[in-house]
């Protein structure tokens, strides 16, 4: 059988009404040398609060829905272990629900999570779906969007400045000797994606020649066959920067698979920074997004009540040999 408050009071010699102000920090204070024996007595009879009772006697569940575009791409991984993270430091679980790149499940999960009462929920919108989080401000559940939002979208959204990474990649392989910088994009544009290649646009078109724009899914499968087709058809540009880790990924195994050296024939940078990144042969260098600063702010906008903030968090440049830097 459970334990119960009962047991960990009888154990400890106080009162139930005792136990249930250490096990919930309040609502009245108790004396460190009690609250200790609680502590002890609870650890001692394996005593778990019971989350849903406590749910219904404070209204609020302890638990923030996050639906994820794709759980199986690493950087939505990362971005998921960050939310955590934050949730963590809140006592908060998080329930998580994988889109798969498909507008009508990412509608099914949000509405999933809403009725399970979720205190908050976050979305990673996947390209092309509908403004799912209305449902929650409709229903007058926080909500925020991270790194993409459909447009129009209600809720807030926290995503990195994607305007100084790009110009700082651009910078960093003009500072190898690079005048003509490609950008491999993805087969449409939207969100941080759009953001990224109109930054590379501007960046790369301030001087030199007219500058590359590639197009591929966002994929290592679809990134590999367009290298392989470029290199067998020797116009694979000398300077690339990826939108994603992914794509990033697929270049470096076609170009490996070719026998084209990187970087000595193909200087390489991507604009996610997924820890898979440092583990690529070369390793890549990229632009880190500042994933922690990112869920900390969502976050905080749910549970917090914390008003959004005009100020993106940067990404910042990690230097590898992909590049064609010695780090």
């Amino acid at each position: 059988m459970a334990v119960t408050l009962a047991d960990v009071a009888r154990r400890s010699g106080t009162s139930t009404a005792v136990v249930s102000y250490v096990m919930n920090n309040g609502p009245r204070p108790v004396a460190p040398a009690t609250r200790e024996r609680v502590l002890a007595a609870a650890a001692e009879l394996g005593y778990r609060p019971n989350r849903i009772a406590r749910a219904l006697r404070a209204g609020t569940t302890g638990v923030v829905g996050l639906v994820l575009a794709d759980a199986s791409n690493p950087y939505f991984a990362a971005l998921a272990r960050s939310v955590e993270r934050a949730l963590e430091r809140r006592d908060t679980l998080m329930m998580t629900g994988n889109a798969g790149y498909l507008p009508g499940r990412q509608q099914h999960m949000v509405e999933r999570f809403l009725a399970a009462q979720v205190d908050g929920l976050i979305v990673v919108s996947a390209d092309g779906g509908a403004d799912v989080a209305a449902q929650a401000v409709a229903a007058g559940v926080p909500s925020a969007y991270v790194h993409h939002r459909p447009v129009p979208g209600q809720a807030p959204l926290v995503s990195a400045d994607n305007d100084v990474a790009v110009r700082a990649a651009v910078e960093h392989l003009r500072g190898h000797g690079h005048r003509r910088i490609a950008f491999l994009s993805g087969p449409h544009d939207a969100g941080p994606v759009a953001e990224r290649r109109d930054a590379w646009q501007r960046a790369a078109s301030s001087s030199g020649p007219e500058p590359l724009l590639l197009r591929c899914d966002y994929s290592r499968e679809a990134a590999a066959r367009l290298t392989a087709e470029l290199i067998a058809g020797g116009t694979m540009p000398r300077a690339l920067i990826a939108a994603t880790d992914e794509q990033a990924i697929g270049v470096l195994a076609a170009a490996s698979a070719a026998g084209l050296p990187i970087p000595g024939r193909l200087a390489l940078m991507s604009c996610d920074g997924t820890p898979d990144s440092a583990y690529t042969a070369p390793a890549l260098s990229v632009m880190e997004q500042p994933l922690d600063a990112m869920a900390e702010q969502a976050v905080a906008l749910l549970l917090d009540r914390a008003p959004a903030s005009a100020s993106l968090p940067a990404a910042h440049l990690v230097a590898r040999r992909s590049c064609g830097c010695d780090a």
